[in-house]
């Protein structure tokens, strides 16, 4: 199955799409009204826009230092998972979402790394829970929001799982169990993102893992690739790729290109058909 990731309700219905993703709110903070004809896609905690209006939703390693974009290694803010008149936002953001479309995808649903959050807030639920490794008690936060939107969506709902299928390296990083979580997700996504895809034994390899990972559950595993001005010919190849380890495939941003990209694949398919002997 292929998809596409857009900004433009439109090209949610084009004909030689399977499915789509329609973001209602991405990590800039940028908002939309959800579509009846796709899949709404949330950035849960991943808000440029909300951090810069209030600082103090940003979450906080132990010195204090905020995960803002400003800093290395964030592409963009993250704002405290614990933050409950943020997490109440979202879910009404849910609610809107799922009147009209019965599936949902969530972005950005964890902890920005390890080592977040150390506000004062998480300090005092760390220390009032039933956990003695700290660890555990942010996957328990995470799995728990994931509960809550689950409850709320009639069908599918997918989850963007950061690129990193080594055991373990998810629950640490950013409190994202994949085994507690594949109980409330139909399908796991993850982007494999790269501007030429001039090599794909990396994808390859990333794809593999997720694919082995999740042997034994019924979660599905979607793999997004970059589509804005990468070459057909490297898409293509990299959506072959892509395919043999997933059960669907998504283009970001260039639904022209994904479009050009799907053709040619159905196309080879086609003409690599035999019925036999002549």
């Amino acid at each position: 199955m292929y998809g596409v990731v857009t900004r433009n309700a439109e090209e949610l219905e084009w004909s030689d799409v399977d499915s789509g993703f329609y973001e209602v709110k991405d990590v800039t903070g940028r908002a939309a009204e959800p579509v009846a004809t796709g899949v709404n896609m949330v950035s849960a905690f991943g808000d440029n826009a909300a951090v810069g209006d209030d600082p103090s939703l940003a979450a906080v390693d132990g010195e204090g230092r905020p995960a803002t974009r400003e800093r290395p290694y964030f592409d963009w803010s993250y704002v405290c998972p614990t933050h409950d008149r943020y997490r109440e936002g979202l879910l009404e953001i849910v609610d809107d979402c799922v009147a009209e479309a019965p599936h949902l995808r969530l972005d950005d649903i964890g902890f920005p790394r390890d080592g977040y959050c150390r506000c004062d807030r998480c300090d005092r639920r760390f220390e009032a829970s039933e956990f003695d490794d700290r660890d555990a008690w942010r996957v328990s936060v995470v799995t728990d929001f994931v509960t809550a939107v689950r409850e709320r969506v009639p069908g599918d709902l997918y989850l963007t799982l950061y690129p990193d299928p080594y055991p373990g390296h998810l629950r640490a990083r950013s409190g994202v169990d994949v085994d507690a979580l594949a109980s409330l997700a139909d399908e796991f996504v993850v982007p494999l993102y790269d501007t030429a895809y001039g090599t794909t034994y990396w994808l390859e390899t990333i794809a593999k893992g997720f694919e082995s990972r999740l042997a034994g559950a019924e979660t599905r595993l979607g793999v997004e690739l970059y589509a804005v001005d990468v070459d057909v010919d490297a898409l293509v190849n990299a959506t072959e790729v892509a395919s043999a380890s997933g059960d669907a495939v998504y283009f970001g941003y260039d639904a022209s290109n994904a479009v050009a990209t799907i053709r040619r694949l159905r196309a080879d398919r086609r003409e690599g058909v035999s019925h036999g002997p002549d």
